[in-house]
């Protein structure tokens, strides 16, 4: 079972949240708060997913988020958000969010997407990350140079990095390629390093500004 803790100032958001994920046969929703409990949750719960409001009025999301990331045995988090151009989304994501959901997801989606974030996926739409992008050119480095450390990748680490940002974990990415989970795990951290970022999520930001998934799709 996925264990899942939704963090949100609105009750009306929890326990729509909570009864969509525990309908699913393999999701659990172990838990629901608002910010100022949120910590205290989640040590106590102990889940593999947070689902957590970027916009609180007694705790700030990215506080929250913080002081998840400093556990010893931090869970994956995505964060939740009612804008895709919401400006605090990237300052989460540089932070170690998993990736952002918008409050309006489809609820059917919403099950699938709490999988990828359990299997080590990243969550993001491609649209509303190039225009959230766009929106805060000064938080990002030059497209030239993010162009640059693109071109160090090898055809493969390239075809990776696609599918590392469409959201596919290490496995779904072996199956689509015909690799060992083993083999996209070196894949992935060749090109975390030469890419020079700590994250699947940053790499996959660097990918759309490099315009990467722009090149794949027009193929």
């Amino acid at each position: 079972m996925i264990r899942v803790v939704v963090v949100d100032d609105e009750a009306l958001v929890r326990s729509g949240f909570g009864l969509i994920l525990g309908a699913a046969e393999d999701i659990e929703a172990v838990a629901t708060a608002g910010g100022g409990d949120a910590v205290e949750t989640v040590r106590r719960t102990r889940p593999d997913v947070v689902l957590l409001d970027i916009r609180m009025p007694d705790v700030d999301g990215l506080t929250v988020l913080r002081a998840l990331r400093a556990m010893p045995d931090p869970p994956v988090v995505a964060m939740l958000t009612t804008f895709d151009t919401d400006e605090y989304i990237l300052t989460a994501l540089n932070s170690g969010a998993a990736g952002f959901l918008l409050k309006d997801t489809e609820p059917e989606q919403l099950p699938h997407l709490v999988r990828t974030l359990a299997a080590d996926g990243v969550v993001l739409s491609p649209k509303a990350s190039r225009t959230l992008l766009r929106g805060h050119p000064g938080t990002e480095p030059a497209l030239d140079e993010d162009a640059a450390r693109v071109r160090l990748l090898t055809a493969r680490e390239r075809e990776v990095l696609v599918l590392v940002a469409e959201g596919l974990s290490n496995a779904d990415i072996g199956a689509r390629v015909h690799l060992g989970a083993g083999t996209v795990k070196d894949h992935v951290s060749a090109i975390l390093s030469k890419l020079r970022v700590t994250s699947r999520v940053q790499a996959a930001l660097l990918a759309q500004r490099a315009g990467l998934l722009d090149e794949e799709v027009g193929r």
